[in-house]
């Protein structure tokens, strides 16, 4: 039986979580042209939903990615690390490349998550904790990549017990007809996909 979506995303009970929406990773400074370019359409969706969520109440939760100038504490396990490492531009605590992009302004209400390890915001940070301490049990995922991250997102929220809910226009992977292999066989099985427009609606009214 399909959820109401409504009931699903109220506010009371949501937050809306970004991932690694950054300048060094989908932005003017990434290191992946291929995800930057086919996020630039999710972009203006993400920003969106995050004004929608602040006027809705919704606790706004930025997770980033950084990386130390020295590695120390970052994983090598896994090509893509590897390939992060030897960037030209690297994701170094405070750097431009590490800010989120300007399209998505973060307010003083939003939380700001930095990990030095893992795939997933919930490997190395607060978010779980913080999430339980504010009341969610709903979490809407929206940012990159639908090859990892936001996949392992998913997976770790219903691991954890949370209901997970992504805007289809508001994630973005590479390329797009393996994005929409994953919608169908994968994340549509454990997630509720929406339409950010849908969702913004549900938060907009009363």
């Amino acid at each position: 039986m399909a959820l109401d979506l409504r009931s699903l995303a109220a506010p009371a009970h949501t937050a809306l979580v970004t991932q690694e929406i950054q300048r060094g990773v989908i932005g003017d400074l990434s290191q992946l042209p291929e995800l930057a370019a086919n996020a630039r359409i999710a972009v203006p969706q993400i920003a969106m939903l995050v004004r929608a969520a602040r006027a809705a109440g919704v606790p706004v939760i930025h997770c980033t990615a950084e990386r130390r100038a020295d590695g120390l504490g970052a994983n090598r396990n896994a090509r893509l690390f590897q390939y992060m490492a030897k960037a030209p531009v690297k994701l170094l605590p405070g750097s431009d490349a590490a800010q989120i992009v300007p399209e998505v302004d973060v307010q003083e209400s939003d939380l700001v998550l930095p990990r030095l390890h893992g795939l997933s915001p919930f490997q190395g940070t607060e978010l779980d904790f913080v999430l339980r301490n504010l009341g969610v049990t709903t979490i809407v995922g929206v940012g990159v990549s639908v090859n990892v991250a936001i996949t392992n997102l998913a997976f770790d929220a219903v691991n954890a017990g949370y209901q997970i809910v992504i805007p289809r226009d508001a994630v973005a992977g590479f390329p797009r007809e393996y994005v929409e292999s994953v919608f169908a066989h994968t994340l549509g099985a454990i997630a509720t996909l929406v339409a950010s427009a849908d969702l913004a609606a549900c938060w907009a009214k009363p």
